[in-house]
C-alpha cells in the first residue's frame, strides 16, 4: 500500500456536475471540489434533452483546474446518474440525449410490456417497474434513428469514451438498462432479440476497478495532463458510488443515497428475486465488487426542490434552511401524502398537486410554505421508513441502523423524522459519498489502497464521522 495518493473524479447528477480532487491514504480520505456547473436539462420541439455537451466541456474545464492544483493525479473517474444514454454512428453523436423525464417513455413502456410483462422482465433483470429504465427508451427510440446508429453509450460511458476514444460500458449502470441478466456481467441478447433492439450498439461490459483507456494526447494536452493518464472505470451509476462510502461497520444497516432521488436498500450476495421483492417493486443493480444493491427508487427531495422552485417563480425569495427552521417548528398537523405518485415525477407546480393529492383523498392541504415544507419533509420520512424495513425483511437483513448519505444528510429535520418515523437510528452522512465512493474505487485500482469493500468503508468510518440522529417516541 502506497502512503498517499491523488485521482479526479467527475460527478455528474441530475442538477448540477462537480468535478473533485481525491486524496487517499491509510489514514487520508480527502474530497476538494475543483469545480461545479449547473446541469439544466433544453426543452425543444421533440422533447425534454441533457445538454451533454456543455456538460463535457465543463467537466473538462474541471479537469483542468484539477491538473493544475501541483497533485500527482493518477487516475480519473467518471459517475453520473443511470439509464439516459446518446446514440452515436462512426464515433459522432446523433443528438443531445433524451432526459429520463421526457414523456415520450410511455410510449416504450406499452411497446415492451406488449412483448413481456413486468413479472416477466422482473424475473430476468430484477428490476422494479420505473418507466424510464432505457429498455423503455430504446423501445420508444425512432426505428430508423435507432437503426443508423452504431454505438449506444451511458452517459458517464460517453465521457470516458470522449475522454479516451474507447467504448465501453460499465457494469453498475449497466445494470440499471433492464438489459442485463440479474447477476449476470454480459448482455441479455435473448431478450434484446425479443423486444427487436438490436444487439450491435451495446458496447462490452467493465467492472469497476478495470482500466477503461489512457487520456487522448489532445485531450491531455488541453488538460494539462501527463500523457499516459488513465481513465478508471468506477462504480459509475453515482449510487453504486455513493454505498461504497456508506461507512457500514455491519451487515445489519440500510442505506438511503439521498438527493434528487432518495435510494433506500441494503447490500445483498445475490440478487432477491421473490414474489415478494416483485410486489414491493424493488429492484436489484450491480454494485462494486459483484454486491447486488436490493433497493427501492423513493422520489426523494425532488419534490421539495421543485416547490422552491415554484415559489421562487412565483416571485418569493427562499432561502432552504430557513424554510426548513420554519417546518421545524410547524405544530400543526400536515397531510402525509405519497411521494411515489407518478404525478411528482415531471417538474411543475408541486404544491399545486400537493394539494390536489389531498383533495382526491380527503385531507386538509397545506395552507403555508412552512407547512407545505413540513409535509413534504414528513411524506419522504415516513416513505423512507416504509422502504428501510421492506429492504430489511426482503433481504434478510437484521436493520438496526440506517445510514443517510449525500445532500439529505444535511436535511437535519429529515434525518430526525426519519429516524422517528422508522425507530431506528439514524447516520448521516457523509455528503459527498457519491465523490468519495469515486475515488476509493480509483485509488484502490492504482493501488494507493487495498483491500476489500470492508476496508474502504473503515477508511470512511474513521476520516468522516457520521450525525447520530436517535428515533424519539
Amino acid at each position: 500500500m502506497s502512503t498517499s495518493g491523488a485521482v479526479a473524479a467527475i460527478d455528474l447528477g441530475a442538477t448540477s456536475g462537480r468535478v473533485f480532487v481525491g486524496r487517499v491514504g491509510s489514514d487520508t480520505l480527502t474530497a476538494e471540489q475543483v469545480a461545479r456547473f449547473p446541469n439544466i436539462p433544453v426543452h425543444v420541439a421533440d422533447g425534454m434533452h441533457w445538454d451533454v455537451l456543455s456538460l463535457y466541456g465543463a467537466a473538462s474545464e474541471g479537469l483542468r483546474t484539477a491538473f493544475h492544483t501541483g497533485e500527482d493525479i493518477r487516475s480519473i473517474g467518471i459517475d453520473s446518474w443511470a439509464v439516459d444514454y446518446a446514440l452515436l454512428r462512426d464515433g459522432r453523436m446523433l443528438g443531445n440525449p433524451f432526459h429520463y423525464r421526457d414523456a415520450r417513455t410511455a410510449r416504450g413502456v406499452e411497446a415492451v410490456h406488449a412483448v413481456r410483462s413486468h413479472a416477466e422482465l422482473f424475473a430476468r433483470n430484477g428490476l422494479q417497474f420505473l418507466p424510464f429504465n432505457t429498455l423503455y427508451q430504446f423501445a420508444a427510440e425512432a426505428p430508423d434513428v435507432l437503426g443508423f446508429a452504431d454505438t449506444a453509450l451511458l452517459i458517464p460511458d460517453l465521457i470516458a469514451f470522449w475522454l479516451t476514444g474507447q467504448t465501453r460500458t460499465e457494469l453498475t449502470n449497466a445494470s440499471t438498462t433492464g438489459l442485463v441478466r440479474a447477476g449476470a456481467v454480459e448482455w441479455d441478447a435473448a431478450l434484446l432479440d425479443a423486444l427487436g433492439l438490436p444487439r450491435g450498439i451495446l458496447s462490452p461490459l467493465i467492472a469497476p476497478g478495470e482500466r477503461i483507456g489512457t487520456l487522448l494526447p489532445a485531450v491531455a494536452e488541453r488538460s494539462g495532463a501527463p500523457a499516459g493518464i488513465p481513465v478508471t472505470a468506477v462504480g459509475s451509476h453515482d449510487t453504486a458510488s455513493a454505498v461504497v462510502a456508506v461507512p457500514m461497520q455491519a451487515d445489519s444497516a440500510v442505506y438511503i443515497s439521498c438527493g434528487t432521488w432518495g435510494l433506500v436498500g441494503v447490500e445483498v450476495e445475490r440478487p432477491v428475486l421473490t414474489p415478494e421483492a416483485l410486489a414491493a417493486n424493488f429492484t436489484n443493480e450491480g454494485g462494486v465488487d459483484g454486491r447486488v444493491r436490493l433497493l427501492h427508487n423513493v422520489m426523494g427531495l425532488w419534490v421539495l426542490s421543485e416547490a422552491v422552485r415554484q415559489w421562487e417563480r412565483e416571485g418569493h425569495q427562499v432561502d432552504l434552511p430557513t424554510l426548513l427552521d420554519s417546518a421545524a417548528e410547524v405544530t400543526t398537523a400536515v397531510p402525509v401524502f405519497d411521494v411515489n405518485d407518478p404525478r411528482f415525477a415531471p417538474p411543475g407546480d408541486m404544491p399545486a398537486r400537493i394539494a390536489e393529492w389531498c383533495a382526491e383523498h380527503a385531507q386538509p392541504a397545506p395552507r403555508t410554505r412552512a407547512e407545505y415544507t413540513r409535509s413534504i419533509v414528513e411524506s419522504l420520512a415516513q416513505a423512507f421508513a416504509d422502504a428501510a424495513h421492506t429492504a430489511a425483511s426482503l433481504g434478510d437483513v437484521d436493520a438496526k441502523t440506517i445510514h443517510i448519505v449525500g445532500g439529505g444528510a444535511l436535511n437535519e429535520l429529515l434525518c430526525q423524522r426519519t429516524a422517528d418515523r422508522a425507530g431506528m437510528t439514524v447516520l448521516a452522512g457523509p455528503v459527498e459519498a457519491t465523490a468519495l465512493g469515486n475515488i476509493l474505487v480509483q485509488a484502490r485500482a492504482v493501488g494507493v489502497v487495498d483491500g476489500s469493500l470492508e476496508s474502504l468503508r473503515d477508511l470512511v468510518a474513521r476520516t468522516h464521522a457520521p450525525r447520530r440522529y436517535s428515533p424519539r417516541a
